[in-house]
């Protein structure tokens, strides 16, 4: 019984970021999404703890104290910020132990987005509101260890979810983000990334009056 829930936990998840994508035109990345979720070492474990108001990632953690399931899926879906932690071969912060974030493409930062959307539809139901996205990521029990490009980008897309909704944020990054992908996604161009944000941020604040 706890197999067939996860698998239908699973396919209501991959429709809704589908859909999102779609609507933002990332049509491979949403039908490739999360595929690795029917994987034996990932599909076994989510059934196994599956409880149908949380990630079942939570329960193997609290099991185990760690989640296999957890480890196989970020290092295989690039709309994980976990997946692009990587030696660095500067001097780290302190506390960072030579693991560093990379730059996420902006793809994968609207992926990423899309799936905390779905996530949060599928975990609060009924009490779901364009702000839920948000409101998880501010309750995070650390600063999550994001790239400032990446942060900046993620945070300004949750902020325009709160204050706009779903259809007005979407057609922004179709026609206003992934238009200049390639712009953003140069290596020399992060502070014009900060100052996009930023901007974008400063807007917002207006808007919301």
């Amino acid at each position: 019984m706890k197999a067939l829930q996860h698998l239908a936990t699973i396919n209501r998840h991959r429709k809704l970021v589908r859909e999102g994508c779609f609507a933002v035109g990332l049509y491979k990345q949403g039908l490739t999404h999360d595929l690795s979720k029917y994987s034996p070492c990932e599909f076994l474990v989510g059934a196994k703890y599956f409880q149908g108001n949380r990630s079942p990632n939570n329960a193997e953690r609290e099991d185990r104290g760690y989640s296999s399931a957890w480890l196989h899926h970020k290092g295989r879906n690039k709309h994980h910020y976990e997946y692009w932690i990587d030696y660095s071969i500067h001097s780290a912060p302190k506390g960072m132990h030579g693991m560093m974030p990379s730059p996420m493409p902006i793809r994968y930062i609207v992926e990423m987005l899309m799936d905390r959307i779905a996530a949060c539809k599928v975990y609060n139901g009924d009490s779901y509101t364009t702000s839920s996205p948000l409101e998880y990521y501010n309750k995070g029990m650390e600063p999550a260890p994001l790239h400032p490009k990446t942060q900046a980008f993620l945070e300004l897309f949750l902020n325009m979810l709160e204050v706009w909704g779903e259809e007005r944020t979407f057609e922004f990054i179709r026609e206003n983000i992934l238009s200049r992908q390639k712009l953003f996604d140069k290596k020399e161009n992060l502070q014009l990334c900060l100052d996009y944000c930023k901007r974008g941020q400063r807007r917002l604040k207006k808007d919301r009056g």
